[in-house]
């Protein structure tokens, strides 16, 4: 459980620091024989700043409650 916990407040950290990343998508536009086209599309995904709080919450919740049900 402390492993958990530790890495949701790393990941709300994250969501807090960089509020977009990108990654990039390849898609087969055409295939004739053996030629191939393809096409490159680049894709930001914002993180809002409530998801990074809410991960680094829940994460200490986690750290703190966690380990209390033995």
């Amino acid at each position: 459980m402390k492993f958990v916990g530790i890495l949701l407040i790393a990941l709300g950290v994250l969501a807090l620091v960089y509020h977009t990343f990108t990654y990039t998508q390849t898609k087969q536009v055409a295939e004739i024989g053996s030629l191939e086209i393809k096409d490159h599309e680049s894709h930001d995904v914002t993180v809002p700043p409530y998801a990074g709080v809410i991960c680094i919450v829940a994460g200490t919740a986690v750290l703190i409650f966690g380990g209390r049900g033995k």
